[in-house]
């Protein structure tokens, strides 16, 4: 099976270790993005994956490529161009102290992209699964209608469409959000959405929840999803499940909604000291429609996205360098994190 991200590339600059920004002299560099970062996490499970975007052609924009072929994406349906590569700044919190990002990516290439550049024959040729994220149409009114002709046309292929609603504040408001998420939601057979993503994009309600006081209310993600399922058609929901005790200290679980049989899995809880919590929720969606494509059952498919979303938080940068079997040994090890030798 070969699975097609779509999304923009980004040069992240963070600052170095849990610095303030501008605090010292140096700044850490890295490629990364949403649907960039799945594409990676594929490819080193050993899936055949290949990613869509379209990036300046300078040096900039080539070496943000270079960074996913090196760990095997398939890439040859970039598309170089005019423009500008998008960044963004980071400064990773501590304890009590929040992480806070800051977007320059305003007319970047793929943002100004229009529907003649892509060619969606060439595009979706030999592809069986299409993931995007919401990010994308919150990037201008252009991808807007990138998005929408995608989704359009891998649905008459009877391509497996999936999405990760990941709203962004920064980048757009919540009924400019729903305005668009609604209709575009339709097309999806896969919904990842935690309980900000259905607030804010869908006008949906995780009942009896709060996540900043580690609240979980089981009952209310799953009325969410059956009702996701109910509007949008949606073959399965997932959601990650994060308590967020302190910056530092994360409790980290997930559910998965299947409407075929009408039933919730929920994976076990980690206890996650965070290294790196940025790309996350990409990692999740990686093990997620890995467990699919494997046809795995689907308790193992929400304790496999899971546990390699928690080993992906104690890696730097985004890209998550973990193996199927790095996940496998978690899950049988009970998350001990014990010398292997």
């Amino acid at each position: 099976m070969k699975i097609l991200t779509f999304g923009e590339i980004l040069l992240r600059l963070a600052a170095p270790g849990y610095s303030r920004l501008f605090q010292k002299d140096n700044m850490e560099t890295t490629f990364c993005g949403g649907e960039a970062n799945v594409a990676v996490s594929l490819s080193i499970f050993g899936m055949d994956s290949a990613f869509l975007t379209k990036v300046p052609n300078n040096d900039i924009g080539i070496a943000a490529i270079n960074s996913l072929r090196y760990f095997g994406v398939d890439t040859s349906k970039v598309i170089y161009g005019d423009g500008r590569l998008g960044l963004y700044y980071l400064e990773k919190g501590a304890s009590q102290r929040p992480s806070k990002v800051i977007y320059d990516r305003a007319e970047s290439a793929i943002a100004q992209s229009s529907r003649e550049d892509y060619d969606w024959d060439k595009i979706f040729s030999n592809i069986d699964w299409f993931h995007w994220t919401g990010i994308n149409p919150a990037l201008s009114q252009n991808m807007v209608q990138a998005t929408k002709m995608a989704c359009e046309e891998a649905k008459k292929r009877g391509i497996i469409i999936s999405c990760d609603l990941n709203y962004r504040s920064k980048l757009w408001s919540s009924e400019q959000a729903q305005d668009v998420m609604k209709e575009l939601l339709q097309y999806v057979d896969v919904c990842i959405a935690n309980e900000e993503d259905a607030e804010k994009m869908l006008g949906l309600y995780a009942d009896g929840s709060n996540t900043e006081k580690g609240k979980i209310n089981r009952e209310g993600y799953i009325d969410n999803a059956k009702k996701i399922v109910n509007i949008y058609g949606c073959k399965y929901v997932a959601t990650t499940l994060r308590k967020s005790y302190s910056a530092s200290v994360n409790g980290w679980s997930g559910m998965l909604y299947a409407a075929q049989n009408n039933q919730a899995y929920f994976s076990r809880e980690y206890d996650i000291q965070i290294v790196d919590r940025v790309g996350g929720g990409d990692s999740f969606a990686a093990g997620l429609i890995y467990g699919l494509a494997s046809k795995m059952e689907c308790q193992k498919i929400i304790d496999f996205a899971v546990a390699a979303s928690c080993l992906k938080q104690t890696i730097e940068g985004e890209y998550n360098r973990t193996t199927v079997s790095d996940v496998i040994n978690l899950l049988n090890s009970g998350g001990n994190g014990r010398v292997q030798r």
